[in-house]
């Protein structure tokens, strides 16, 4: 199994795509297998919760309203499903395909509540390589500690060197 070292700006065995934009493109279809692997953290911040909040609309309470939030399953407040989800999106788009990969869908089981101060990995694996097509099937999974708080799959659509 290969893995893409988190901070790199080239893939692991110097494939890039050709071009003029070569520093802005991530892995072409021909460069990726089965077993590759990325990586995101993120310490989610108070500040992330509630930017999120005005970004998306989201102003349930249970994200931003202590005393509400208390009353609930949760027993506090907890960041929105959708920004943990984010950090899936953030390996795909930057680090595995990397940049020029587009989402073609997402399926999402939210398993645990992250809350601030959690820090969260995401990691993004491929599991299949549908090269004819130019897409991937991506096994996604975010953790906190050793709990899994997300996972799901994705298909993304993936540039070729032949294109």
């Amino acid at each position: 199994m290969r893995a893409v070292e988190a901070g790199k700006d080239t893939p692991m065995n110097g494939s890039r795509s050709s071009g003029d934009n070569d520093d802005l493109m991530g892995y072409a279809i021909e460069d990726l297998s089965v077993g590759m692997t990325a990586l995101f953290a993120k310490t989610v911040t108070e500040a992330d919760i509630v930017l999120f909040a005005g970004i998306s609309g989201d102003i349930n309470p249970v994200h931003l309203n202590h005393e509400f939030a208390t009353e609930t399953m949760f027993e506090g407040r907890i960041a929105h499903g959708m920004l943990t989800a984010g950090f899936i999106s953030t390996v795909i788009g930057t680090k595995l395909p990397g940049p020029g990969a587009i989402y073609l869908k997402q399926s999402l089981n939210f398993r645990a509540p992250v809350r601030a101060g959690d820090t969260v990995r995401a990691r993004a694996t491929v599991k299949e390589v549908i090269a004819e097509k130019r897409r991937i099937v991506l096994d996604t999974v975010a953790t906190v500690g050793e709990t899994v708080v997300l996972d799901g799959e994705a298909l993304i659509l993936v540039p070729s060197r032949k294109a």
